[in-house]
């Protein structure tokens, strides 16, 4: 199953797609909020970015507090997640994001790109790790949205 990771945020939303089999992560898109009129047509871009990838399902990080609560950010992740759902006949679930744009900086610092370069592509790799730490989850441990 090819699978799409969203590491969703207000200004910019990193995406990610699996190879077909559902195992391995890789960088998708990067859409910014301010290459749009408004918030309906951004969330359009999301859909068919997800529909251009051919993805079978999507996985949403979800910004939990590191003792697990929610937070203001967790709530408009919710909500944007049933936005989606409403124009998306797929399957959706949630993967915590914790520390995942923290380890997406460290990626790409060790993978010897340039400051600058990092800032342009850190929501993908951070939807990378999201799609990645979810692929590596038993099918049962998976929670759906």
């Amino acid at each position: 199953m090819l699978f799409a990771g969203i590491d969703y945020g207000l200004a910019r939303t990193g995406m990610a797609v699996s190879d077909p089999d559902g195992r391995l992560a890789f960088p998708l898109a990067t859409v910014r909020f301010e290459d749009y009129p408004d918030r309906k047509a951004f969330l359009a871009a999301i859909v068919e970015t997800i529909r251009a990838a051919g993805a079978e399902g999507v996985v949403m990080g979800l910004p939990l507090m590191g003792d697990g609560s929610e937070s203001m950010t967790t709530r408009q992740v919710r909500n944007v997640t049933e936005r989606l759902k409403r124009r998306l006949d797929l399957p959706f679930w949630y993967m915590n994001e914790f520390l995942t744009s923290e380890a997406a900086w460290a990626d790409l610092r060790e993978s010897g790109r340039k400051r600058d370069k990092r800032r342009a592509v850190l929501d993908q790799q951070a939807a990378v790790r999201i799609l990645a730490s979810f692929l590596e989850q038993d099918e049962e441990r998976r929670v759906p949205a």
